[in-house]
């Protein structure tokens, strides 16, 4: 008899996919990687074929036609009609039987949980959180941006350390060392070169986003502005945490609040602290964690969690990956 899989896993964010075919015992047949999920700004189709490959690659590898089920945590899927969108379009490639399509947090959230229970804080190039029960419920935020309530992330962060420092260097702000750090990084002389070369484009508008580990440096150096930039951020996580918490009971709990994306998965100690201390002050029986795991392991364990897998398949799929 050939080999069979019972869960085809897809993380898949704007940056990167990662895929697994995983058999009904929780061993992994093979893995693939392929380029960035970004339905808004490729469209469905481009992203679908992009999508496609790190797939075909994957099951061909694992030498099986198509898996039982498709766990998929897609970046982009914020809204229940996006979910309901990217899982027709997944289903018509018949890479599976069955497929379930979850917004990529609830990757990161499985991924640092033992069972799906807790809540999960995403902080990469955005900002998202959603929470879960075992019974099925779960709380999450549309995440589209400042017009649906949000603030935070590596490029909000970004915006908010190059604003604070054109103010102080044009005299519309108090003072603060990242009118210098920041044009040092990018090799000018001062702020309105930077201003200039970000405007006229000298500077690529991906580069932004380099403002945001400058932010931190400075803030470590003790520069009070930079220092208040990283508190609103861990407030605004744990405000998003709190509520999550609220909504599905678990605030008298002892529940795991996971901490994932590159902002947070840089364990920087200012963030960190902040949060851990907040946390402790609004909800004093949340257990907050970083989470390190590769989030494809989440979908995995998501994937096995929707065919009823036994615990021991749990186990040996997470063994794989930490």
């Amino acid at each position: 008899m050939g080999l069979t899989a019972a869960v085809l896993a897809v993380d898949a964010g704007n940056s990167k996919t990662d895929v697994a075919v995983v058999a009904p015992d929780g061993t992994v047949l093979s893995t693939a990687q392929g380029g960035g999920f970004r339905p808004p700004a490729d469209g469905l189709d481009e992203a679908m074929t992009t999508l496609a490959a790190p797939v075909t690659e994957a099951l061909r590898t694992a030498g099986v036609p198509q898996a039982a089920h498709l766990s998929a945590c897609l970046a982009n899927a914020d809204l229940p009609v996006e979910e309901e969108q990217l899982t027709e379009a997944i289903a018509s490639h018949r890479w599976s039987s069955t497929v379930t399509v979850r917004n990529d947090t609830f990757a990161v959230l499985r991924a640092g949980v033992s069972e799906p229970r807790g809540v999960a804080v995403v902080c990469g190039a955005g900002i998202n959180c959603v929470g879960m029960r075992p019974d099925g419920r779960t709380a999450r935020f549309p995440a589209l941006g400042r017009f649906s309530g949000d603030w935070g992330g590596g490029w909000a962060l970004a915006e908010e350390a190059l604003w604070h420092a054109a103010r102080a260097a044009d005299g519309r702000g108090g003072p603060t060392a990242l009118a210098t750090t920041l044009p040092a990084h990018y090799g000018v002389p001062d702020m309105p070169a930077l201003i200039e070369a970000l405007h006229l484009r000298r500077i690529p508008p991906h580069r932004r986003h380099e403002a945001t580990p400058v932010l931190f440096a400075t803030a470590a150096q003790g520069d009070r502005t930079a220092r208040d930039v990283i508190d609103r951020q861990a407030a605004e996580i744990v405000t998003m945490a709190t509520v999550a918490l609220t909504r599905l009971d678990l605030l008298d709990e002892d529940t795991p609040v996971l901490l994932g994306g590159s902002v947070l998965a840089a364990d920087h100690p200012l963030l960190t602290e902040g949060i851990r201390t907040r946390l402790t002050a609004r909800a004093p029986k949340a257990v907050p964690h970083v989470v390190t795991a590769r989030p494809v392991l989440g979908a995995a364990l998501l994937g096995l969690d929707d065919v009823s897998a036994p615990p021991e398949a749990h186990e040996r799929l997470r063994a794989h990956y930490t």
